[in-house]
């Protein structure tokens, strides 16, 4: 790219434009995202956005990495462990395909009883064949599918599954899974072998209808028991016996000769196992957890004596225990103990309590219990109770227990005595309490034993609702409530009372302690259960009284927000009207909590701005209306991948390719591929005006590329007419081989009059059918295209005719070009580049210069390293092979000096794409 300065912002412009269309998509490569920062390095830049992350969140981040590492880990051994697991399976399942088959195939015939398992002249392999059947007992009491009745397996003779117990019930678990659940007994027995040679095993219908039935009736009398390895290597060395014997009595090519040794295996319920141990009491007369016909909100907490051991496996615990009860709800443990948000269907929250009690780590730990929303939720309004991607939905869809560094992030430097932290004070005493203060303060009694109120939860939770006489500490997170508090209290005596609330209780446990433990004060009280518990018990134990607490109390759930009393405390974020109304931005990307009133939730469609209501009302593009189509298309290399993820070119390109192989067959290797013709007619579309010059123009293919591109940018800027020399949308094209301009203006000119569809390609296979291409006798031929004007002027020598312009000898009337693609002589591709830099009268200050072929079938490398072998007649190379060798190695030796002195120049920015054979910008 030439250097430029204001006049490179005209290019940036047009990058990226929706009428014509034009998309760039760069890979990520570092020479791709090079070549198009020297493209458009003089738009503006985009400055990277500071993110307002708060710096105690990050830490409080960073502090729980170890835990997500930790799981991660864990996680990833035991995928790694499945997986190992299966390659063992697979790799014993093909052995075993080996042995039944190639080894069937290949075995040689021994005489006698070998080894091997072969007998006389049998080919046989070193396999045992198992038939095991399960019991009816056992499979209903395992659930097992009708497939698992019974199945067939192979052991390899010698291996642990034909001589120890273990490793028999290995192999049968390779099938019949569900055993592993179970403790069972096993017995063996001898095949009986059907005239045709099908063994058939006790509970056949073709052997007896009487299937897993005791008594006389049994058609298993006559197996033995297999209870250790003793029996089981007996069992297979009589399955052997059996085996010789039968084949024996039979010539060899009878169709009930047995293939390989077989056994019948029958597994059975073992009747002095021990029984299963009884449910837990609290899972009795359990309900069906989904016919409940409404669900409640709870929230709790614990801080467990000595904390929670190993929060992984207490984690794991939780959600096998609350797996009857369909519990929903987000849960954080940690070492210091257990913070719960949940929903429970109704119909069986009185067996989840009961369940939850019998846990140690919760228990009498739970602090006040339970606190459970006074009024449950119907299933229909459970189901829009909350909100997601800015649609109504439930306030918990899944259960989520989750390990976390602390239950609530303090920011504490040390763990506090989370048991000595003031005074729990019930609901209807805290009721009191302000109710008094609130009378005194009337009567304008403002007594030291007035009790300090804090309202412990943030800025966004006590701008909707707080009790009354409450000061909000109005921090963004609690962590930053530590230097509130010393603040606040630094000139109050100790024994000055101090009353703390915050949504469940428990960040006001932290508080106590903070205020006990570490400044020293000795009347702090906290609302037991918080605001949760304090609304629960008025309105069962007094309902007829006025609340303390006014307007909404946040909740952490789907539903954002408990309304209380009508009191509209809250600002609306939109207009600055009173409101008590919170929610989240419905635009999804953005999702920012908000108070925003009635009206504006209607006006602004329920987001917190103009930008976001926009984005909620044009949210479906075309590309989110429809998932994007699957292709079945396998890829051997990322060139064919990213060619099949490029728009497609015209088809008309296609025929210009079959012109060339047909009347310049020798030829068909110089022409651009797909890829690189996108490149180019998207960098003609972009430029300023469209204004290109071709340097070498050949059979036409870049040639028509380019003038795409310009009518796309006559399309883009509006222009009006037909570009030319003088001004406008145009490609002129430098060409010397006549042959190649007649191909190349024959589809030009198709192009000009039936565009790029299938017209075109028709009138282009006819001209090809026909055999003849009409010839261009004069030097000088025109289109026209959509705006864009072209010429192919045919030349003797391309570089004095650039010359020539550059000097203004030939062409006054030409305007300077927006692109020059040079596709010339290789040795003289510095002095074209000369040409262009020697003034404006060629190429526009900010153009784009771009050279074909730098990296000349790779040769450069050994022009680089000196690494050219001399090619002698000795090797066997004919005259005219030698003389194309050294030919090849001279234009490689002279793209390497072009490309080392290129990018030594101060005049340009240089980068080069490894497309094709090499595309220097």
């Amino acid at each position: 790219m030439r250097a430029a300065s204001a006049s490179r912002r005209i290019f940036g412009r047009h990058i990226i434009s929706r009428d014509s269309k034009i998309i760039l998509a760069p890979s990520a490569s570092s020479s791709s995202s090079r070549f198009f920062s020297a493209l458009w390095s003089t738009a503006n830049q985009n400055t990277d956005e500071n993110a307002n992350t708060n710096s105690n969140a990050n830490s409080y981040t960073n502090s729980n990495e170890y835990i997500v590492k930790a799981r991660l880990a864990v996680q990833s051994a035991k995928r790694q462990s499945r997986k190992d697991a299966l390659e063992e399976d697979r790799q014993r399942n093909l052995k075993i395909k080996r042995l039944l088959h190639t080894d069937a195939k290949n075995a040689n015939a021994t005489d006698g009883n070998g080894d091997d398992g072969s007998v006389g002249e049998y080919p046989v392999p070193g396999m045992y064949a198992l038939r095991v059947s399960v019991d009816k007992v056992l499979r209903d009491e395992l659930r097992m599918n009708g497939r698992e009745k019974r199945g067939r397996a192979f052991i390899e003779c010698g291996t642990e599954g034909c001589e120890s117990l273990k490793g028999l019930k290995f192999e049968i678990h390779a099938f019949f899974r569900a055993l592993k659940k179970s403790t069972y007994l096993l017995s063996a027995g001898l095949p009986e072998i059907n005239p045709d040679g099908s063994i058939v095993s006790p509970g056949d219908e073709s052997l007896s209808n009487n299937s897993d039935v005791d008594g006389d009736g049994n058609p298993y009398a006559k197996f033995w028991d297999l209870n250790g390895d003793k029996e089981v290597t007996q069992a297979f060395e009589k399955a052997q016996e059996f085996y010789t014997e039968h084949n024996d009595k039979l010539d060899e090519y009878a169709p009930n000769r047995l293939k390989r040794p077989s056994i019948l295996i029958h597994v059975r319920k073992d009747p002095n196992a021990p029984l299963p141990p009884p449910p837990p009491a609290y899972l009795e007369n359990l309900k069906n957890p989904k016919e409940t016909e409404s669900m409640t909100m709870l929230s709790f907490y614990s801080f467990p004596t000595g904390g929670v051991t190993d929060a992984e496996e207490f984690a794991l615990l939780l959600r096998k225990l609350w797996k009857p009860f369909d519990a929903l709800g987000r849960v954080y443990i940690a070492n210091e103990g257990v913070n719960a948000q949940m929903s429970i269907p109704t119909n069986v929250l009185q067996n989840f309590m009961d369940c939850c009690a019998t846990v140690p780590e919760l228990g009498s730990y739970m602090e006040n219990g339970i606190n459970i929303d006074p009024i449950p939720l119907s299933m229909e309004e459970f189901s829009v109770a909350g909100e997601m991607d800015g649609k109504p939905s439930p306030p918990f869809k899944n259960l989520h227990v989750r390990v976390r560094q602390q239950i609530v992030a303090d920011g504490l430097d040390k763990s506090l005595d989370w048991e000595s932290a003031g005074y729990d004070m019930p609901p209807m005493e805290w009721h009191q309490k302000l109710k008094e203060a609130r009378e005194r303060r009337y009567n304008g009694d403002d007594g030291d034993d007035i009790p300090l109120i804090f309202d412990c939860r943030n800025d966004y939770e006590t701008s909707v609702g707080k009790f009354e006489g409450a000061k909000p500490l109005d921090t963004e997170n609690f962590r930053d409530s530590w230097d509130v508090f010393k603040d606040e209290l630094k000139d109050k005596p100790k024994d000055t009372p101090i009353m703390t609330y915050c949504t469940g209780g428990i960040r006001c446990v932290k508080v106590g302690a903070y205020l006990t433990q570490e400044m020293g004060f000795t009347n702090v009280s906290r609302l037991a259960g918080g605001i949760i518990a304090y609304d629960r018990t008025l309105n069962t134990e007094a309902p007829e009284e006025e609340p303390m607490f006014k307007g909404t109390n946040y909740v952490f759930d789907g539903r954002v927000g408990r309304q209380i009393t009508d009191d509209a405390l809250g600002t609306c974020i939109t207009c600055g009207a009173k409101t008590n109304l919170i929610s989240n931005c419905k635009n999804s990307n953005c999702h920012k909590r908000m108070v925003q009133c009635e009206k504006c939730i209607n006006t602004f469609l329920g987001t917190c701005s103009e930008a976001c209501k926009n984005r909620v009302m044009n949210k479906e593009t075309v590309y989110e209306k429809q998932a994007p189509p699957k292709s079945d298309v396998k890829y051997d290399n990322i060139e064919d991948y990213s060619l099949g993820h490029s728009t497609s070119p015209a088809d008309l390109y296609e025929e210009i390719k079959s012109s060339t192989a047909q009347y310049m067959g020798s030829g068909l290797h110089m022409i651009s591929d797909a890829m690189q013709g996108r490149v180019l007619c998207n960098l003609a579309s972009t430029a300023r005006e469209g204004r290109v010059l071709e340097i070498g123009g050949f059979t036409g293919y870049a040639t028509c590329c380019f003038l795409e591109g310009a009518a796309n940018a006559a399309d883009a800027t509006q222009y009006s007419g037909v570009g030319s020399r003088e001004g406008g949308p145009f490609v002129m094209s430098l060409e010397r081989d006549s042959r190649a301009i007649d191909i190349a203006a024959s589809h030009l000119g198709i192009m000009s009059k039936h565009g790029l569809g299938e017209e075109a390609v028709a009138e282009a296979r006819k001209l090809r059918n026909e055999g003849q291409l009409p010839e261009i006798e004069g030097d000088l031929v025109q289109f026209a295209y959509n705006g864009a004007g072209c010429e192919i002027i045919r030349v003797t020598d391309a570089l004095a005719h650039v010359e020539a312009i550059a000097s203004g000898i030939v062409g006054k009337e030409i305007e300077p070009f927006d692109v020059v693609f040079i596709d010339a002589d290789k040795t003289r591709f510095l002095q074209y580049i000369e040409a262009c830099l020697a003034n404006d009268k060629v190429l526009k200050k900010g153009g784009i210069m771009l050279v074909d072929n730098v990296l000349w079938k790779g040769m450069v490398l050994d022009a680089n390293n000196g690494s050219f072998e001399r090619k002698k007649q000795s090797e066997g190379l004919s005259d005219r092979e030698l003389k194309k060798s050294r030919r090849a190695r001279k234009l490689a030796n002279a793209v390497h000096d072009f490309n080392s002195a290129i990018v030594q120049d101060d005049r340009v920015e240089v980068v080069m794409i490894p497309m094709r054979d090499g595309l220097s910008v």
